[in-house]
């Protein structure tokens, strides 16, 4: 697994089966929300001569990464946790936020078991182009919902906030959010942020006591996730009423949608213009803005590099061909490696051993044991994600990406009679 990567539909609809295989073994991806219902859209949406939208989202959903990654919890979730001071939300290391893990205990050592999604096991699904009525009446709805999407009020609102002029580049429209949200008067801030995002008013009052309880900290303290939403939807509609973002693309609103997720993750990409000018304003150092077109020119190289070797090797696996990238820095995945990944990748690299191909007896013991055995830990219990013995993900994922096998046939060979 490498760095973390969110891509939107743009990025993934470019990609040939051989390169989405090339992208899931060298990255891992963070799944958003909106990733999920965009692709699903489709089923609502005209297409060429010749395809139907079955095949269309079937085709996107094979593509889509189903080992190197997990679907991420939707914003409001992450919202409600964070506001309500019951969850923490990480902010800084770019790591997706998943749910659906069942703590459990065996032997006085905690566990974490996580099985298949229920975004994953539709992507399974469409793969097969098998669709759920309730799923083609979302799409219907989306549709909908997307063709009555109108700036007009929040446009004649926001010319409120220009009293000296409007901001002339995307950069001035986000130094005056930032200057906006650190004004000395936090709790207007707080309660209009609040509001503008839709909180009720009795969760906001709550809020506000909590807020006064805390000492009044500054927002970005208090409450990190919500300040930073409320920035991409403050910028996103002072842009507007800047007159620098068009406000007649509704679809502007759903990409924006993906910044939403833009914290946890170490490399965005798209091929969306909007995209491309916003992102890098919203990234933190550690992060990286990839174009899609760029990231699949990487892929080619990759594809050509690795086709090159002879078909014995390639037989066994990107498991075991392929643990790392290139160490050749023309290759992007390789430089990206070297910003987001430990230092010591290269020299691990070279003093890789290939796996042997079985799997060990006694690691298959204890995942047996732990599935049977494990007491499910009482809810409302604390315990540090960071710090458990054992995590867990059941999946269900293809032996084979496009041409590219993923797994020694030994591996293979043991599970099936695992299976048995």
């Amino acid at each position: 697994m490498g760095p973390i990567l969110i891509f939107d539909k743009s990025s993934l609809q470019s990609l040939n089966i051989d390169e989405a295989g090339l992208l899931d073994h060298f990255y891992l991806s963070n799944i958003t929300p909106v990733f999920f219902i965009e692709t699903l859209a489709d089923l609502e949406k005209e297409v060429k001569a010749g395809r139907t939208p079955e095949e269309v989202v079937g085709n996107l959903a094979l593509k889509t990464p189903d080992m190197h990654s997990k679907p991420n919890i939707h914003h409001r979730t992450l919202l409600e946790g964070e506001l309500s001071g019951e969850a923490t939300i990480d902010m800084k290391y770019g790591r997706p936020h998943i749910g659906g893990g069942k703590p459990v205990e065996l032997a006085g050592k905690i566990g974490v078991m996580f099985q298949q999604a229920p975004e994953e096991e539709a992507l399974s699904r469409w793969q097969n182009h098998e669709f759920l009525e309730l799923e083609r009446q979302r799409a219907k709805k989306w549709r909908d919902g997307l063709s009555n999407i109108n700036f007009e009020g929040q446009y004649e609102f926001f010319q409120s906030f220009f009293p000296m002029g409007k901001p002339k580049t995307l950069t001035d429209v986000k130094r005056f959010v930032d200057f906006y949200i650190d004004g000395p008067d936090q709790e207007r801030v707080l309660i209009f942020g609040l509001t503008f995002i839709g909180v009720s008013e009795k969760f906001l009052i709550e809020i506000g006591t909590r807020w006064k309880n805390s000492g009044k900290l500054p927002i970005k303290e208090f409450a990190p996730y919500f300040t930073y939403v409320f920035s991409v939807d403050l910028f996103f509609n002072l842009a507007i009423a800047s007159d620098i973002i068009s406000r007649g693309r509704p679809s502007h609103k759903i990409d924006l949608s993906y910044l939403y997720y833009l914290p946890f993750c170490m490399v965005f990409t798209s091929n969306d213009k909007l995209h491309a000018n916003i992102v890098p304003l919203f990234l933190r150092e550690n992060q990286s803005f990839v174009l899609g077109k760029d990231l699949k020119e990487d892929l080619i190289k990759l594809d050509k590099h690795y086709s090159a070797l002879p078909d014995e090797v390639k037989n066994q696996g990107l498991i075991r061909f392929a643990p790392y990238p290139p160490l050749d820095n023309e290759f992007l995945i390789t430089r990206l490696w070297d910003k987001h990944m430990s230092k010591e990748w290269r020299e691990n690299a070279k003093n890789h051993t290939p796996p042997s191909g079985k799997v060990k007896d006694n690691l298959l013991e204890e995942i047996k044991r732990l599935e049977k055995e494990a007491k499910p830990i009482p809810l409302g219990t604390k315990y540090n994600s960071d710090e458990v013995n054992n995590m867990i993900l059941s999946r269900k994922v293809l032996s084979k990406k496009g041409k590219w096998p993923r797994f020694p046939p030994e591996v293979l060979e043991s599970l099936k009679k695992e299976d048995q």
